[in-house]
């Protein structure tokens, strides 16, 4: 595992022993509470030879075994290993915010914080796996506990493997999410309550550094809160930072910049265009190691690229939208989930129709058949799955070829899949929207949103970190009731209460856009050429994966404007790339 050093700069280097050399300890990461973990400890009798968190860690790890994995605020990675037991245990931090891999081949385990550290280990084999294939192309990403190749697990969060010496590898959780049910109060208290929280938060985040610490700001509701709370405890001006677009529907600089004068940041807007883009794919697949086809990977990484040449730690907003409902799919799904039971299966008739044409003319009927489908479906879990698909079960139907349909029955079936994941929704909560938030928070959060930031930033050099995510905020929210957080129509009440008499007048009150690239338009001009190609010299058209056909009709419809596949055709591109860098079988 590598790590950048930001705490303790000239103590840092790993790994770390105990006092009397049974215990040692690697860790990716940061903890903020290190500090207060520190005092405890030594109350207890512990010796530190070190300032920084990581002997923290494994002096925790010694006086309260696996309970102290909870005990910590922050983000890690982590291997122990017990010289005298020759036990290994690795650990995962409770949302998955830093990733760990890990292969068990032949009676050996490797493991790591990127699946190119496992790549170059000898001996050992690494397929495609072609569910993950499947999932990528359904979902734009691997989620855990799967990776792209089928010898390769990802520890899921919140989790623990442990190993002892002639065993197998053991999985179990040390923290798992759920939702609590607070008595109730007004929702000025709660206000307040995050306010409190968040300001605590962010301040914990930006003391445990000995380096300098600035921004990502993208103008919307959580990063703004995040530079709000930080200039408001802070003597100097942040630094901040922000990415923008020729197209105006996608550009938020404008927003940025007005926080950060607002705010009196230090601020910084890079633009990128078409060329830029697809010159950085190569790159951003060689860091990520698996195809991940979010197209906000490339804003992701530019901005980590411009940031890191000015400070070495970051903080962003990623988390917000998960804990407090602030996607529009929130919204939709609480509308779906208050439908009467009568409706919702009266619904089913127009779900099960044929999918609509996609000719302009049709647009509004082809929403309301998307959320016909959804309300057809048994749960907010199975509703999560539908939503957050980026190409429809027809379309991959006509793309895939039979080496990847083998063995794929269910993969299409949502409920299946729901079931496959959570077998009794009810469990989570009897509300429809908090088990789908709670899919989110487990699932898309860790696989998408936060791997996203942590390969752009970590191939930069560039620490982010993510105080929405601090234990006390996580807490909060999973405490707080949905009708809080969802209030009027508009998410994320309680954040927006809080931080507007810090922000611009009327910043608040626009539509969340969402950090996004024009790929739509893009692969109609300027970037066509350049995925056909890569299409046709990767190899994966005789992969027997794809079918070749289906792939150039693709390209040909989106070409003409009689179809929206940008998200397929970006997806597509960076199969490709994974494709043809991959490692011989």
């Amino acid at each position: 595992m590598r790590r950048l050093s930001i705490i303790d700069l000239a103590g840092s280097d790993q790994p770390i022993f105990s006092e009397d050399r049974r215990h040692a300890i690697v860790f990716n990461g940061e903890i903020y509470n290190y500090r207060a973990l520190r005092d405890e400890l030594r109350a207890l009798g512990h010796r530190f030879a070190t300032q920084g968190d990581t002997e923290v860690i494994l002096a925790a790890w010694r006086q309260w075994g696996d309970a102290a994995w909870e005990r910590l605020d922050g983000m890690f990675a982590a291997a122990i290993w017990d010289g005298e037991t020759r036990r290994l245990t690795l650990a995962r931090d409770q949302l998955g915010i830093k990733p760990l891999y890990y292969s068990w081949q032949g009676g050996r385990l490797a493991f790591g914080s990127e699946l190119k550290a496992l790549l170059v280990v000898p001996g050992l084999r690494f397929d495609p796996d072609p569910r993950a294939v499947h999932d990528y192309f359904s979902f734009g990403h691997v989620r855990a506990p799967r990776s792209i190749y089928r010898q390769v697990a990802v520890l899921p969060p919140g989790h623990v493997l442990r190993l002892d010496p002639g065993g197998e590898p053991r999985l179990e959780a040390f923290w798992r999410a759920r939702y609590e049910r607070a008595p109730a109060r007004a929702d000025d208290d709660w206000v307040e309550a995050f306010r409190a929280t968040w300001l605590e938060a962010v301040r914990a985040q930006m003391l445990a550094a000995d380096v300098d610490v600035g921004a990502f700001l993208s103008g919307g509701v959580d990063s703004s809160a995040v530079v709000a709370a930080m200039a408001r405890q802070s003597e100097r001006p942040i630094k901040t930072f922000t990415i923008g677009f020729a197209e105006r529907a996608y550009d938020e600089s404008p927003y940025a910049e007005a926080v950060a004068r607002h705010l009196g940041c230090v601020h910084r807007t890079h633009r990128i265009d078409p060329q830029q883009a697809w010159a950085v794919l190569p790159a951003i697949q060689r860091a990520y190691d698996e195809p991940f086809a979010d197209p906000s990977a490339v804003p992701t990484w530019y901005l980590s690229e411009v940031a890191a040449s000015e400070v070495k730690v970051v903080l962003s907003g990623d988390g917000g939208d998960e804990l407090f409902f602030g996607y529009k799919r929130h919204l939709t799904e609480r509308r779906i989930a208050r439908l009467p039971a009568a409706v919702r299966h009266g619904m089913r008739g127009f779900a099960a129709l044929p999918p609509l044409p996609w000719e302009a003319g049709n647009r509004t009927l082809q929403r309301w058949q998307k959320t016909a489908r959804s309300a057809a479906l048994s749960s907010g879990v199975a509703r999560f799955f539908a939503k957050t698909q980026i190409t429809a079960p027809e379309l991959r139907r006509r793309l895939f070829a039979g080496t990847l349909l083998d063995g794929q029955d269910g993969a299409d079936a949502i409920e299946a899949l729901a079931r496959d994941h959570y077998p009794d929704p009810a469990a989570i909560s009897p509300d429809g929207l908090e088990q789908f938030a709670m899919a989110d928070l487990q699932l898309n959060l860790p696989a998408a949103m936060l791997t996203k930031v942590d390969r752009a930033s970590m191939a930069h050099s560039l620490e982010v970190r993510v105080p929405m995510l601090a234990q006390s905020v996580v807490a909060l929210a999973l405490r707080m009731p949905a009708d809080v957080k969802l209030r009027a129509g508009v998410g994320k009440y309680p954040v927006r209460a809080a931080v507007a008499p810090w922000l611009p007048p009327g910043l608040l009150d626009r539509r969340k856009q969402g950090f996004q690239m024009p790929v739509g338009e893009w692969f109609r001009g300027d970037l066509d050429g350049y995925a056909r190609e890569l299409w046709r010299d990767s190899g994966v058209s005789a992969s027997g994966l794809l079918n070749p056909a289906a792939v150039e009709a693709c390209f040909a419809e989106h070409r003409a404007g009689r179809r929206d596949h940008g998200r397929l055709l970006y997806a597509l591109s960076l199969f490709c790339l994974w494709w043809s860098s991959r490692p011989a079988a």
